[in-house]
């Protein structure tokens, strides 16, 4: 695949730092997984009928970044990246006609404003109200953690479809 590189969790780190330390292996597994493809090959669907593919999955994470951080965690006003739907499907798996760069700078942007958010919480046990339902911060990483590692499940089986390529 490509030699970039992912920094590895710490195996001693306290419990903050191993769930913000996991959530980046998990991020930097995606981008892995992306390297060194072509904008042709990032949007390279897997099988009928599945429309998934690499860049809708890079772009539906900004969003679920977007979502849970700015959105459900700091209560910010901001719209989605890709609104809407098209047939039927959440605009940001309709990449035919999206760029790769501009979809991978969207993402890192929303990590980064992730990770200042995540640094502003006092603690794990800090609780936000959404829609009348509480979230802890060690619910929304946590939950990070697993959608990321759902996808780049996803993102495995697409890259080995691409060209091959396996690994972790």
């Amino acid at each position: 695949m490509s030699d970039h590189q992912r920094t590895e969790p710490s195996r001693t780190a306290d419990e903050r730092a191993s769930l913000t330390g996991f959530l980046q292996y998990q991020r930097e597994t995606l981008t892995m997984k992306c390297a060194g493809l072509t904008a042709m090959q990032l949007k390279e669907r897997a099988v009928p009928p599945s429309g998934l593919s690499l860049l809708g999955l890079v772009r539906h994470v900004a969003e679920v970044e977007r979502s849970w951080f700015q959105v459900v965690w700091n209560g910010e006003d901001v719209r989605a990246y890709w609104p809407g739907t098209v047939n039927g499907t959440f605009a940001e798996f309709d990449i035919d006609s999206a760029d790769p760069d501009e979809a991978f700078k969207v993402w890192e942007a929303a990590c980064a404003r992730s990770c200042a958010i995540v640094e502003t919480a006092e603690s794990l046990d800090a609780t936000v109200q959404w829609r009348d339902e509480p979230f802890t911060l060690r619910y929304v990483l946590t939950h990070m953690i697993e959608e990321y590692a759902r996808h780049n499940g996803h993102a495995d089986l697409l890259r080995e479809r691409i060209d091959g390529a396996t690994g972790e």
